[in-house]
């Protein structure tokens, strides 16, 4: 869909030059949170699958400090090498040099300024594709300054990231949806810092009523990054302090038995729909499907998972239903667990999921008879055609 094509608020009318020109699609990522080096491998995913016959695209990488920084457009070098990585601050152009979005909502104009020089115009932005994973950026704080600066953008709104990135906030949307949970304790920063004992307390009674081993993750995260399975209590307080150095509250969660299935919502003209899901097999090199059996070792899935026919409509429906409960936008990644009783228990969403090549995401709608080109250009078509503000 061509700019022309876009509705138009008066104050904002464009002048033919910006009518002929390509959409621009600024790709945002890096960030902050400890998930930056897998948001770059993601964004160089994207930026290879956008059309470049229809829109023009604009880098801006986000370094671990928070500076927003000019980037070349070399996909090529955001990918994991030698088991490592890359970093926003490799691609960089400059090692001072700063982006600026406009948080005017009737302009659009990115400018790029150096210390000592002329701030430079890049050109208006005409839609905003953020890959930023975990806080800063996944958690609706990225989406609530684009609401500010009027700038259209893929994926959820600000309540549903916030909603989607904060694990306990999450579960008590789902259970007030009527949406199976499992077993959980949460653990806010003042109940650790005041009494570190009366945690290990409940935390021991949370196992004594569910059962050894516990995971201990953080509240807000993803890609699997500060989870530990703890076994028994002498590797509780490790797993703890792991957990609290990605994020000061943590869940404490028990083992649910059974096998891991996910499956992926988009949302098409008529609603969202789900993806043929999907099955992440036991990791045999692994305690779980963590970081390391995710992106370095690449655990393989099985897409489409090997379900009944009943069982796939099951949780396609529940897929679906967690994205209207908690009014996602855009797409989404429904994780579930099928228990040993035959029943879905719904673990988390994620609303940015992860867009490498080997991401059970875009290759559920890849066997879905989505194709991964077909995927980026119908979330930016989506993102250019939806208003911000209140809808």
């Amino acid at each position: 869909m061509s700019s022309e094509n876009l509705p138009q608020s008066p104050e904002r009318a464009e002048s033919p030059e910006q009518q002929r020109r390509k959409p621009r699609v600024a790709v945002v990522f890096g960030g902050r949170s400890s998930e930056h080096g897998i948001s770059v491998v993601t964004a160089g995913a994207v930026m290879k699958a956008i059309d470049r016959t229809k829109y023009d695209v604009l880098p801006i990488g986000i370094t671990t400090d928070g500076r927003w920084a000019l980037t070349a457009d070399e996909p090529e070098r955001m990918a994991i090498t030698d088991r490592k990585v890359p970093d926003v601050a490799q691609l960089a152009e400059s090692t001072d040099g700063t982006v600026v979005l406009s948080v005017d909502p009737g302009s659009r104009e990115v400018l790029y300024s150096e210390p000592g020089s002329v701030p430079k115009a890049l050109g208006e932005v005409d839609v905003v594709f953020p890959v930023l994973h975990g806080p800063y950026g996944e958690d609706g704080t990225l989406q609530g300054l684009l609401e500010l600066s009027g700038v259209p953008y893929v994926g959820a709104g600000v309540l549903a990231s916030a909603v989607g990135q904060d694990k306990e906030y999450m579960k008590r949307v789902f259970l007030s949806f009527g949406l199976p949970v499992g077993p959980y304790e949460v653990v806010r920063p003042r109940e650790w810092d005041r009494d570190p004992g009366a945690v290990r307390k409940r935390i021991v009674e949370f196992a004594g009523e569910h059962g050894w081993p516990l995971f201990i993750k953080p509240a807000r995260g993803g890609s699997s990054m500060g989870i530990t399975k703890v076994d028994d209590l002498s590797g509780l307080d490790e797993a703890i302090e792991e957990a609290r150095r990605h994020d000061p509250k943590f869940l404490v969660e028990s083992l649910l038995r059974g096998r891991e299935i996910e499956c992926g919502v988009l949302e098409f003209e008529d609603g969202p729909r789900a993806s043929v899901p999907a099955e992440i097999p036991p990791v045999t090199a692994h305690d779980f499907y963590d970081f390391e059996a995710k992106y370095i070792d690449s655990a393989a899935g099985l897409v489409p998972a090997p379900l009944t026919e009943e069982q796939t409509a099951e949780v396609q429906r529940l897929a679906v239903a967690a994205f209207d409960a908690t009014s996602c936008e855009g797409l989404v990644r429904a994780d579930f667990f099928l228990t040993e009783d035959g029943t879905f228990v719904i673990n988390e969403i994620n609303t940015l999921p992860g867009f490498t090549p080997i991401s059970m995401y875009p290759r559920m709608w890849q066997e879905s008879g989505v194709s991964y080109r077909e995927l980026v250009d119908r979330l930016i078509q989506a993102a250019l055609t939806r208003s911000t503000g209140l809808r």
